[in-house]
């Protein structure tokens, strides 16, 4: 009797954490599925005040103004990028045809050899325009633009240079340029020259050597001699000091090594991925939303601004890196990411209908240092935040029923 006692208890767990697995899917499947309508709409908003030549880069709710830029401006790929999102989520044709149309003026950054931002401005637009579409067009724009990153290489440091030389850095390589590796090794593996999978793993490899401490947080900026290869200085540029944790940048971190990870296998970025998430998810300022403050050693924590972007970032990271680790790891992971989304989409961080702009987050930060973009909408935001929500659909969802 008390074996059957015993089965009887275990069965019954077993149905209960099966119900709350499923409640929860099922509550996520309608967050995620009522975040993309709402992102649809508001998106469907701001293109009817976008002029023709440019791209949306913030709002200003006090004058009312739409902040836009050049197709030059590192987020230009951005808006077209989320459309795309946004319309192989809903089929809705006004979302496509406003990304075919922004498509036609960014083409032309194919050829820019000035940024090391070709990933973020040319993949993030082009390279889901692609995967959605099969357009061979779109495959040889985003081709042209892994040639031209690749110009950006420096042999003698084995990277590649950020920004050009200025009044405070030689040649300075910050972390964000993790993201821009995607897309030449995209293009090595998708019948490209091998030697874009050669930068791409140098320049993995010399931001593990030379941008991380000993506990897994990141380096801004690390300035380097291009005659004999030495670091001049390692220091910040948007974080709150050199020796702080910039809350984007460990964000881009996450993910530049995540999905380095996709594409090399190599499992010394797994286990770099891993550390710093985990850096991130215990670190004693992370706040309870798990939406960091715009540096997690601002000083006037826990009065800091928060930056949306990091978590949305964060977020879609943590959702693909849950997919690579053992079991619990994944459990933790996951759990933090789909924390994020919930946070990010209540009223705390997701503008009304019709506000913001037609931007979809508010409360993001850019350049708190230069005082730029502080409590304000920003594209990359949107992006990464709608990239969470699809991918949360068609890896945690969709695919299991």
């Amino acid at each position: 009797m008390m074996i059957s006692k015993i089965k009887l208890t275990i069965i019954c767990t077993i149905l209960a954490l099966a119900g709350i697995a499923q409640t929860r899917k099922q509550s996520m499947r309608q967050l995620a599925d009522d975040n993309l309508r709402f992102a649809a709409e508001q998106y469907k908003y701001l293109m009817k005040d976008l002029p023709p030549d440019v791209m949306p880069r913030t709002y200003n709710d006090s004058s009312k103004h739409l902040i836009t830029s050049k197709t030059s401006w590192w987020c230009s790929g951005f808006y077209p990028g989320t459309l795309w999102l946004l319309y192989k989520a809903t089929k809705d044709e006004a979302l496509k045809a406003e990304a075919e149309k922004r498509l036609g003026i960014l083409e032309k950054e194919k050829l820019n050899t000035g940024t090391h931002d070709l990933g973020f401005m040319i993949f993030c637009s082009f390279g889901n325009a692609y995967k959605i579409t099969g357009d061979q067009h779109y495959k040889d724009v985003i081709f042209t633009a892994a040639a031209s990153l690749s110009t950006r290489y420096r042999p003698s440091i084995a990277s590649i240079q950020s920004w050009n030389k200025n009044s405070n850095f030689n040649c300075p390589v910050i972390i964000d340029n993790m993201m821009n590796l995607e897309l030449l090794e995209w293009v090595a593996k998708n019948g490209g020259d091998q030697k874009f999978n050669e930068i791409a793993v140098n320049h993995a490899n010399t931001t593990i050597k030379n941008h991380y401490r000993p506990d897994y947080s990141s380096y801004h900026v690390v300035d380097y001699d291009l005659e004999t290869g030495k670091i001049i200085k390692k220091a910040t540029h948007q974080g709150y000091a050199d020796e702080s944790a910039w809350a984007r940048g460990q964000a881009w971190g996450l993910y530049g090594f995540t999905l380095m990870y996709r594409f090399t296998k190599d499992a010394a970025y797994l286990s770099q991925a891993t550390h710093i998430a985990d850096f991130l998810l215990n670190h004693p300022n992370l706040p309870a939303d798990k939406i960091p403050y715009w540096d997690f050693n601002a000083p006037d924590i826990p009065n800091a601004r928060r930056d949306a972007s990091a978590g949305a970032i964060m977020a879609s990271a943590l959702l693909e890196l849950s997919r690579y680790t053992d079991s619990k790891k994944s459990r933790i992971y996951k759990n933090a990411a789909e924390v994020m989304l919930r946070s990010l989409s209540s009223p705390a961080y997701r503008a009304k209908l019709g506000t913001n702009g037609g931007f979809i987050l508010e409360h993001n930060v850019g350049h708190f240092p230069n005082h730029s973009e502080i409590d304000v909408p920003l594209t990359y935001a949107d992006y990464y935040f709608v990239e969470a929500l699809c991918r949360y659909k068609e890896w945690f969802i969709k695919d299991r029923g």
